[in-house]
């Protein structure tokens, strides 16, 4: 493989003849060779849009030539549209305010913009790593949220509760402690999910506001030297016709420079999405256990065979994969917490590591929402094993607690469960209610509040 002699202001150093990158990143490609994993796309791309609203907001303020600016531009929108991915090998572990991969970026859209441009004097001109990558960060996040997890929780719950309406008159046995427990409906109890995905998504709105609140003119300390006035205002005015979303200058660069507490509540919202998916795919996993042994209320859609040597066995394999993304979510928001926990001074040092978290955990709930939705839209529903369940469930004799007290109808469930007959016979037998009344008493339907 050719290569060239680059330097910075460290010496001389050999890269690949046919690298856009320079000197800086290949050192970086050195340094952090042994924990290679390069970082997330999604924030290459953003980063490169943000470096094109800085070129025209430093050509509005006189700092650079127009068409130095779009050139710049130019390069930046190459590498947005994904044109350049390669070019980015700089590793998630690596110095922590992320300088690397700002330099990389830099040096990038200098060689692409062409003879005269400076990654640091033109690419990078107002601007540090350590405010560019953390404004990066946190419009990388706010994208992601608002054009795939939002999307994804609203399809998500709209699906739900279509279902929900499909099977508001259909009664089972609820359940506490995994114990049999007073009468619902399935409406209620997919309502419920949807309830939980609605908070969630409503979490994610309100944190818009501030996660969109960037730290960028700070420059390296939060002070803004060398930024000129009205630069930090045009960037942000310019990246929100980029990215369609409406940001602004932080109130305190300070503190979003020195601090990740806007990216650990993200992460606290993405990590509340895990556990809400979780209740609903292990509720759907307990309800289709069986199909003989087990509750067989329901049946999900077969997908593949599910054993190598049990003929005929089928798995909730969707709901157990969710699972699984849902336990990576939780353990990546341990890491961010962590990660925000390196706020010394004027400067986290674990910004790389807090975009990759996050990044991975959105795209990973968006997909997971995506194969929830699809099963809860899929399975079908046994009537006959609901209804005959329902009808053995001793705690139907809670319906008498106000007829004949208390101690009466506990009397009735116990024998009802050891003989395994249906509560309104043994209440026939152990009460002078008349049937009718009885019969009204007990009905699932009026227990569930659905009379």
């Amino acid at each position: 493989m050719s290569s060239r002699i680059e330097k910075d202001s460290l010496g001389q150093i050999e890269v690949p003849g046919d690298a856009l990158y320079g000197a800086q990143t290949q050192r970086a490609v050195h340094n952090f060779a042994g924990m290679a994993r390069p970082m997330p796309v999604a924030l290459i791309h953003c980063l490169a849009q943000l470096k094109s609203a800085a070129a025209e907001a430093n050509a509005q303020c006189g700092a650079i030539d127009p068409a130095m600016a779009q050139a710049i531009r130019a390069a930046a929108s190459a590498v947005a549209n994904g044109d350049h991915d390669q070019e980015f090998p700089v590793s998630v572990f690596q110095t922590g305010s992320g300088t690397s991969t700002n330099m990389n970026m830099n040096e990038v859209l200098a060689r692409l913009a062409g003879e005269g441009v400076h990654p640091n004097d033109h690419v990078n001109c107002s601007q540090s790593s350590n405010d560019i990558i953390p404004s990066a960060l946190q419009a990388t996040v706010a994208k992601a949220i608002s054009g795939q997890l939002l999307p994804a929780l609203e399809h998500g719950a709209g699906v739900i509760a279509q279902r929900a309406d499909e099977l508001a008159d259909i009664c089972k046995t609820g359940r506490t402690h995994l114990m049999d427990a007073m009468p619902v409906t399935l409406g209620q109890e997919l309502g419920a999910w949807v309830a939980q995905l609605e908070d969630c998504a409503q979490r994610l709105r309100e944190l818009m506001p501030r996660l969109c609140a960037l730290p960028v003119g700070g420059s390296a300390v939060g002070t803004g030297v060398n930024v000129p006035d009205g630069f930090p205002e045009a960037v942000v005015v310019e990246l929100s016709g980029l990215l369609g979303l409406s940001f602004r200058c932080a109130d305190n660069r300070f503190a979003r420079m020195a601090s990740q507490d806007v990216a650990v509540e993200a992460s606290g919202c993405l990590r509340a999405v895990a556990v809400s998916l979780s209740k609903v795919n292990n509720d759907l996993r307990w309800m289709g256990s069986g199909p003989l042994a087990g509750l067989g209320e329901i049946s999900l859609k077969p997908l593949q065979p599910g054993s190598s040597i049990m003929p005929g066995k089928v798995n909730p394999v969707l709901p157990e994969a969710v699972l699984m993304v849902c336990a990576e979510v939780i353990g990546n928001d341990a890491t961010v917490v962590q990660a925000g926990t390196s706020g010394n001074f004027q400067l986290n040092v674990m910004l790389p590591l807090v975009a990759d978290k996050l990044c991975t955990s959105i795209a990973l709930l968006t997909g997971a929402l995506t194969a929830t939705a699809e099963t809860v839209r899929d399975f079908s529903v046994h009537e006959e094993t609901l209804r005959a369940a329902l009808a053995r469930n001793p705690m139907l004799a809670t319906a008498l607690n106000t007829r004949i007290g208390y101690e009466a109808a506990t009397e009735i469930a116990k024998r009802s469960y050891a003989e395994q007959r249906p509560v309104l016979d043994v209440a026939l037998e152990c009460t002078g209610i008349a049937e009718e009344e009885l019969r009204d008493l007990l009905d699932p339907r009026r227990l569930a509040g659905v009379l």
